[in-house]
């Protein structure tokens, strides 16, 4: 399974990222900071799974899953 992980908290993202790391079966394959990277990370790398929070500056994680 190829995910993305988008949180604007650097420690929360990077947190997700190690976790969903040491699961078997599992490719985090990028991680933004914003619901417009979030965007362009869906589009460059295609991933099963989009793990996004809700609640970011700019582009929020609801306006960004629409556009996806």
């Amino acid at each position: 399974m190829r995910i993305v992980v988008v949180d604007d908290q650097t420690a929360v993202r990077e947190g997700l990222v190690t976790i969903l790391e040491l699961l078997p079966g599992v490719e985090v394959v990028a991680a933004g900071a914003d619901g417009a990277e979030a965007i362009d990370l869906v589009e460059q790398h295609e991933p099963d799974v989009v793990l996004m929070d809700l609640r970011m500056p700019g582009i929020d994680g609801v306006e960004a899953t629409k556009q996806i």
